[in-house]
């Protein structure tokens, strides 16, 4: 064999493998874009494992991790109050602060919880509901509405001490003689994602048309704040925390980032 037939030998066999480098490359950009594609317009894909506990979140250089649930859970410490810089501003689970409903804001307790707040020198207690973080200050447990604080005597003085008891969430009532309570299980339940909330009917109806091309049980939810009426647009429904966690992603890869799990 001449050195000219070696040569034209090894170019081809460079060449050769040269194709079949790219043919590879090229069928492994087609599996990865096949894959995303049935990603996105799957209802219910898993994506990610279910978390085990709610996200942790960062406030002035410290990390807070929020508990499961608050089944047995009791503290004591100072209790504080906040009021009208508040009032009209979107809480933490996405309701908008009204200082004059028994509402309070706490660090880890789950949002929804119902908590037993007793001022420990003139012994009056009451019940609220979390739903907001905070309060961010040492030594503080928990954040008051001003009407729960006024209540309990402690809008005079700021501060106060406090026990307070978890009791879970609403069950049912008995009669109008009192509240029953779940004490704590949220890991099942009906899930739900909020997307987004609008004052304008027609804004809200606009969006729920469109998630309704992608996914399921989009629907539109009314919350009424007194002075305005706000429309919720939610998304999926989910019988289990771990369902809607491993749905969370799809959400987000989607585009919507500021849609968070509600329970309903």
């Amino acid at each position: 064999m001449s050195n000219h037939e070696e040569i034209d030998q090894t170019i081809e066999s460079l060449f050769c493998f040269s194709v079949k480098i790219r043919l590879i490359c090229y069928a492994t950009v087609i599996v990865a874009l096949l894959w995303f594609i049935s990603g996105c317009t799957t209802s219910k894909p898993a994506r990610q494992q279910p978390a085990s506990y709610p996200k942790p979140y960062k406030v002035f250089g410290k990390w807070y991790q929020p508990l499961p649930d608050s089944k047995g859970f009791r503290q004591r410490g100072i209790a504080s109050w906040y009021g009208k810089n508040f009032h009209g501003k979107k809480t933490s689970n996405g309701e908008i602060y009204d200082m004059y409903a028994m509402t309070a804001a706490h660090k880890t307790l789950p949002l929804g919880t119902y908590v037993r707040v007793q001022h420990l020198e003139n012994k009056r207690e009451l019940e609220v509901r979390i739903n907001d973080r905070g309060p961010f200050v040492r030594g503080r447990i928990i954040d008051l509405s001003y009407t729960a604080a006024k209540k309990l005597g402690i809008v005079g003085p700021g501060t106060a001490d406090v026990e307070i008891v978890a009791l879970g969430t609403p069950a049912a009532t008995d009669g109008g003689t009192g509240r029953t309570f779940v004490p704590g299980d949220y890991y099942s339940g009906n899930f739900t994602f909020q997307v987004g909330a609008f004052a304008n009917r027609e804004n809200a109806e606009r969006l729920k048309r469109k998630l309704d091309e992608q996914y399921k049980n989009a629907h539109i939810t009314l919350y009424d704040r007194g002075d305005k009426i706000f429309y919720r647009v939610r998304v999926g429904a989910f019988n289990t925390l771990e369902d809607a966690v491993r749905n969370e992603a799809i959400l987000i890869q989607d585009g919507y980032a500021d849609a968070f799990m509600v329970a309903e």
